[in-house]
């Protein structure tokens, strides 16, 4: 299993484990992302308290959300409505793949789940999941940011959670 560190501008961190058994296309294809520096410099730009946070689709640019950096082509989701066997369930700490509703649209964009989600099982590929309860208290403190809309975007953090780096790191 591979073990990531994302860090944040603010000095805080999340470590993950990826679970390359369960989702290997699509771990291949966050890593292939995060080699390459891309998530560098994004932020998580829609964040739901008792949901989630995403992030891996946009940059920063006060008071909203600025260009949608280019991508890598879409990915075959990895989950059971769409014909592959992905065991990992969408509690809190997992990570998984957004998509639109096409189930192969996956690129870059992620989020992590900070309550139980069994509503998306089966029809997202969960990949991973955050390494302890002090990275989960870090998502789940972003998940709780106060948010805005802004040009059809909803639940933007008024305080932009901007990733420093993820990067691969050892036990």
């Amino acid at each position: 299993m591979t073990k990531l560190r994302i860090e944040l501008r603010n000095g805080k961190h999340m470590d993950l484990i990826l679970d390359e058994k369960s989702a290997p296309l699509t771990v291949d294809n966050f890593l292939k992302y995060v080699d390459d520096g891309f998530y560098n410099g994004l932020i998580f730009h829609r964040v739901i308290p008792g949901f989630m946070i995403q992030g891996g689709g946009f940059k920063d640019d006060e008071p909203g959300i600025k260009e949608k950096p280019a991508t890598y082509p879409p990915i075959k989701g990895e989950f059971t409505s769409n014909g592959i066997a992905n065991p990992i369930k969408h509690v809190p700490g997992v990570i998984s793949m957004a998509r639109t509703y096409v189930k192969d649209s996956a690129t870059s964009q992620f989020f992590i789940c900070v309550a139980p989600c069994e509503y998306l099982d089966g029809e997202y590929a969960a990949f991973g999941k955050l390494a302890d309860k002090e990275s989960l208290d870090v998502a789940i403190g972003i998940s709780d940011e106060y948010t805005h809309s802004w040009r059809g975007y909803d639940d933007i953090p008024d305080n932009a959670v901007v990733i420093k780096t993820i990067k691969r790191i050892e036990d």
